[in-house]
């Protein structure tokens, strides 16, 4: 199928979706992408549809971006290995609930990418076989890449370009120690 045939059917099949095609945003130079954008509860609806109609076969990457205030923007891109197109299959998850539905039924690649997300943003994938940590240490507390988790190895030590090389200091007692964003007050205890 072409990005075009793509678009009209995906608004014939998936009503609720914003469709777009561009060119070179994934992939070599000169690719085509097309994105869809989907209410989550019809998040498996397009990817059953890229899989099925667009010819997306292979499930390439599953990633989430902290979206603040919106929630959190959840990402599959996907790859048509006959036809080379690119999708890229986007949808909203609100920060109070961040779920969706796990696409491990539909390609089993997603079960890495899954756990990944789960352990890196907090989502949660309904129906995943088994959402355990993957990367993080056995009693990590938090989600690192939400915007909220405070950076506590910026309060640790100094950061190096705080003054320029060869740069005369002022004196350290007319100094005060900011604390970065996100780092609690008092941390690093004394």
């Amino acid at each position: 199928m072409t990005p075009g045939e793509v678009l009209a059917e995906a608004g014939r099949r998936l009503p609720a979706a914003r469709c777009a095609a561009e060119t070179g945003v994934a992939g070599a130079p000169g690719a085509q992408t097309v994105t869809i954008e989907v209410p989550r509860q019809d998040w498996l609806a397009a990817l059953a549809f890229a899989r099925d109609v667009a010819g997306c076969d292979f499930f390439d990457w599953l990633t989430a971006v902290d979206e603040q205030d919106r929630g959190f923007a959840i990402v599959a891109h996907l790859y048509g290995l006959d036809s080379g197109l690119h999708l890229l299959a986007r949808t909203l998850v609100p920060r109070e609930d961040p779920a969706l539905p796990s696409a491990t039924g539909l390609f089993r690649g997603a079960g890495w990418a899954e756990r990944e997300t789960h352990e890196m943003f907090g989502v949660v994938f309904d129906g995943h076989p088994g959402l355990a940590p993957l990367l993080l240490p056995d009693g990590f507390e938090g989600h690192p890449l939400r915007k909220d988790f405070p950076l506590a190895a910026r309060a640790a030590q100094e950061w190096p370009g705080a003054g320029e090389p060869g740069e005369r200091r002022a004196s350290e007692r007319s100094r005060r120690r900011l604390v970065p964003p996100g780092v609690p007050e008092g941390w690093p205890p004394a």
